[in-house]
């Protein structure tokens, strides 16, 4: 399984040789430097560590300077480490660009989603309301009704589906396409949309 890391720039559309309209998203994958090298013996799995978007060195501390410096690399913002990974030619401050991929490889992203604060029921799990505004019930439409009886288990079950904290949690979407890959500028189009706002981090995997 070979990675990169990204950024995501937005969306667009582009038209394939039929002249059909895709909807793509933009992906600034890389440059990114392999920045540690698990192995077995060492730490009992094989992984390959990668760096992407370069910081200023005041926002690093001494340790984080010390494992960048060993690798003879800038400090980077984000580190993530791909098990799996191809690893024929890695070496420890090896530069990984957006040539891994080609036009039509199918790849899985992962990203943060939007982040949509506390939400009720209905937004956050499509419930429908209780139901009609009768009786005095004005203020309940969007109320999520009985959560259980109060006898037993006199507690709330986990996973019971109630108002909370919406989005901003880690999703991955499997299966999508590699419409073009643009060397020069570092960035991949695949079709289809992932999750996340612009500038957000993102993992692509083949």
């Amino acid at each position: 399984m070979s990675g990169i890391l990204g950024k995501k720039v937005g969306m667009t559309s582009i038209f394939d040789e039929n002249g059909v309209s895709i909807p793509c998203t933009v992906i600034e994958a890389g440059p990114c430097f392999v920045t540690q090298i698990r192995t077995k013996e060492k730490d009992g799995y094989e992984a390959v560590q990668l760096g992407f978007d370069e910081k200023p060195d005041r926002l690093v501390n001494k340790p984080a300077k010390g494992h960048f410096a060993k690798a003879n690399v800038k400090a980077l913002r984000l580190l993530r480490e791909f098990r799996d990974f191809k690893a024929a030619g890695i070496t420890i401050g090896k530069e990984v660009k957006v040539d891994l991929f080609a036009k039509g490889d199918k790849v899985s992203v992962t990203a943060k989603s939007k982040g949509k604060g506390f939400q009720g029921v209905v937004r956050r799990h499509h419930f429908s309301g209780v139901g009609m505004t009768t009786h005095g019930q004005s203020d309940r439409v969007r109320a999520p009704g009985s959560i259980g009886s109060s006898s037993y288990p006199s507690r709330v079950f986990k996973g019971m589906r109630m108002a909370g904290r919406m989005g901003f949690r880690n999703v991955t979407v499997k299966n999508l396409t590699v419409v073009q890959v643009i060397l020069e500028s570092n960035l991949i189009l695949v079709k289809g949309s992932v999750p996340g706002a612009i500038n957000t981090y993102v993992e692509i995997t083949k």
